[in-house]
């Protein structure tokens, strides 16, 4: 973790996506680098050229990157949380994303005098209100949901024209580029491309969800199914079983999504826990 005694006006919440990249150029055209830090919260669960993304993007910005965590990857949390993380609960969002990135906002900035920047796109809208409000007492805004409105395929042009290589999760064809393409809050279809595109990955999350249902003894997964009309668990090797056999793509509602810094789910009752 980087420790910096500096207070900071504008902080920019940096996850290696584009649209923070994008966010931070808003951000910095009209406030400068001066006060302005770009802040990634570190799950040691990322793909490897997120980190070569964040080095690029610092130095096209000019601004200073930092970089915290608390030296846990997601399954460490589960483990230690005693749960399997999923869309319904998510520890290490919590934990790894949320908490670390609150402390050192209260230790670096005064909420009166700081205003927070996140990456949300104008289509993304539903998401700005819970955002908001997670954030309060500090304020915060979100500036691709501003005209010129840009959509995914329009984020990765510019960023490529400004001289950056957007990371490769996008070129493999998946939505974030968060958690190594492995975010216990997406869906089928991302864990099915993860599959196709990045076997050995999949195969690793696969058997640490087998080691925690054996530690637990508890019928518990991150994905899960319908069945009689309930939502049963559904284990990332049974899931793996039915890609093999089913080749058909899923449809787009089943991509899900990432949303590691809105606090909506910590206190809610995870039915397959």
């Amino acid at each position: 973790m980087v420790e910096t005694t500096e207070r900071y006006q504008h902080v920019i919440f940096f996850s290696g996506g584009v649209a923070s990249y994008l966010t931070a150029r808003r951000v910095i055209h009209i406030f400068g680098t001066r006060k302005t830090v770009l802040l990634f919260c570190d799950t040691h669960a990322e793909d490897e050229d997120l980190y070569r993304f964040l080095r690029d993007a610092a130095a096209d910005l000019d601004c200073k990157l930092i970089s915290i965590d608390d030296g846990r990857t997601p399954w460490k949390v589960f483990h230690d949380e005693r749960c399997i993380g999923s869309n319904f609960k998510s520890p290490c969002s919590r934990l790894l994303k949320r908490r670390i990135a609150r402390r050192w906002l209260t230790q670096h900035t005064d909420p009166a005098a700081t205003t927070l920047y996140l990456g949300l796109a104008w289509y993304e809208a539903r998401r700005v209100r819970p955002n908001f409000n997670a954030w309060l007492p500090w304020h915060t805004i979100f500036p691709m949901t501003d005209k010129p409105h840009l959509d995914r395929c329009e984020m990765l042009a510019a960023t490529a024209a400004s001289g950056l290589r957007p990371p490769r999760l996008y070129e493999l064809g998946f939505e974030h580029n968060n958690c190594g393409g492995a975010c216990v809050k997406a869906g089928k279809a991302n864990w099915r491309l993860l599959l196709e595109k990045l076997p050995e990955r999949y195969a690793h999350h696969e058997d640490q969800e087998a080691a925690l249902r054996r530690k637990l003894g508890r019928d518990c997964s991150v994905l899960t199914t319908m069945s009689d009309g309930r939502r049963i668990p559904y284990t990332l090797e049974e899931f793996r079983y039915h890609c093999e056999a089913n080749p058909t793509p899923l449809p787009d509602d089943e991509w899900g999504g990432c949303d590691c810094m809105t606090e909506t789910d910590d206190d809610s009752p995870n039915p397959n826990h």
